[in-house]
């Protein structure tokens, strides 16, 4: 793959995830300031090596979950690089959202308290649906925004949402997810795998354990950098909060 074939792979993803209709080649073309038709010639390539798809004749282009993985080992890749070149008393990130969900979590004196208070927060923050681990307890949160997504318009995509939902609790303890963050794109899901929807899982120690987690559930259509942040960032927040007490 080329570097401008990657470019206009992440420019999809990123254009479909704010507008939630398939990309088109004249809107690219604007970005990347080419004609329309280097830009189609580009994607037919992008097409044919698994990346992304045209969901209907005549239609724009939407990622695959091929593509999105890309993406996303990118983000970790550079979500990797960052926390390993920042002192562990910083934050990973000072801007204003980040700052928001670190003093939600610093006003709580109970952990279970921070735990829901992190979760609450990032529902609010992302519209996905939010869940972490309190000792024994699944704590979920966020339904309504999850299901308020043009994806879910299926019963049968909410039945499968629901089917990973429902396992989602024991496969943790089993899995135990070994990364400091773990995403799981659509199909790579454990159940559930045709629900379009994408895991995003922090692990962080707490008074419950050394290997507690916290995350969101949401389509696969999403913003996996600004998703993937804050999600580690409640991570490392209730970590630094929780873990000493």
């Amino acid at each position: 793959m080329t570097e401008r074939q990657k470019q206009i792979l992440y420019a999809i993803i990123e254009e479909y995830a704010e507008l939630a209709t398939p990309v088109g080649s004249v809107t690219l073309a604007k970005l990347f300031d080419c004609s329309s038709a280097t830009i189609r010639a580009e994607m037919v390539k992008l097409e044919q090596m698994g990346y992304i798809m045209q969901p209907h004749t005549s239609a724009g282009r939407i990622p695959t979950d091929a593509g999105y993985r890309l993406y996303v080992n990118s983000l970790q890749e550079n979500l990797d690089h960052t926390e390993k070149n920042t002192e562990e008393s910083e934050p990973v990130s000072n801007d204003r959202t980040t700052k928001a969900l670190a003093t939600r979590i610093q006003a709580q004196t109970r952990a279970d308290y921070a735990i829901r208070t992190a979760v609450d927060s990032l529902v609010e923050l992302t519209g996905n649906l939010g869940l972490a681990t309190i000792g024994d307890q699944l704590y979920i949160s966020g339904f309504g925004g999850l299901f308020a997504q043009p994806e879910f318009i299926q019963n049968a995509q909410v039945q499968a949402v629901g089917q990973l939902l429902d396992n989602i609790k024991p496969w943790l303890q089993e899995v135990q997810p070994n990364e400091a963050i773990n995403v799981y794109i659509g199909s790579e899901n454990p159940v559930g795998k045709a629900s379009n929807v994408s895991l995003i899982v922090s692990r962080f120690r707490s008074p419950y354990s050394d290997r507690s987690y916290i995350g969101v559930l949401g389509p696969t259509r999403q913003s996996y950098k600004r998703v993937m942040s804050l999600v580690r960032h409640a991570g490392l927040m209730l970590e630094e909060v929780l873990y000493d007490e």
